[in-house]
């Protein structure tokens, strides 16, 4: 179990600004590759500019409320479901490894949540030149948030998530390393985002959440 090896033996916790987890080599190689394959349409191509969030076409409303389909949003956006699993067999594997016991056992002694009753949430991301992400706090129905960067292309270490303190000063960055992730959970003041940065060609990861509300992946 690629992903829970990871987080036991090749993590480690950070407490500042807020406690959360980096962790190195949770993804298989044949995972990537469905990672750097996935089409994820380019938003500038349709007369449309990132705006600092992630539901960039008027889906945000809707989908911050838990609807499943996200809402418009989800032209722009790669969930992983059981109507495009087809796709994506390994990510579903990924994700079946999310949903095991062991595994949500493991995250929820780390975290200090109960995530027994949870959904499993994975989406492919594919970030262009232009996009940015104000600092924000992860609605509580996240128990778990995080991202794993897949940086396939050279690009620069600084691509990673921005952390930030109370005065929404940055504070820190999760550096944009190769099959590198991090995960925390939602509260107050665990303030993230992404300053505008230079994009050479793509910033592509995967979001993995374990949620309250319904997705097509209970866990076990």
């Amino acid at each position: 179990m690629t992903f829970l090896n990871s987080i036991l033996n090749q993590s480690k916790k950070h407490d500042f600004p807020f406690d959360h987890w980096e962790y190195n080599n949770a993804l298989s190689d044949d995972t990537i590759k469905e990672i750097i394959n996935a089409d994820i349409p380019d938003v500038s191509k349709h007369n449309l500019n990132y705006d600092g969030t992630r539901a960039i076409d008027g889906g945000a409303a809707e989908f911050r409320e838990g609807i499943a389909s996200g809402g418009k949003a989800i032209k722009f956006r790669c969930f992983i479901t059981k109507d495009n699993a087809f796709e994506f067999p390994n990510l579903v594997k990924f994700i079946n490894e999310l949903q095991s016991k062991v595994t949500h056992k493991a995250i929820s002694k780390m975290i200090n949540k109960d995530l027994s009753n949870s959904y499993v949430r994975v989406e492919v991301i594919c970030d262009r030149e232009g996009f940015w992400l104000k600092p924000h706090c992860d609605i509580k129905e996240k128990l778990m948030s995080g991202l794993i960067f897949i940086n396939n292309n050279n690009e620069s270490e600084d691509l990673g998530t921005d952390f930030y303190n109370e005065k929404l000063e940055k504070v820190k960055t999760v550096p944009y390393k190769h099959n590198y992730g991090y995960l925390f959970t939602s509260g107050p003041n665990t303030w993230h985002g992404m300053e505008k940065k230079r994009i050479i060609k793509e910033r592509r990861c995967i979001q993995v959440n374990y949620v309250t509300f319904k997705t097509d992946w209970k866990v076990d």
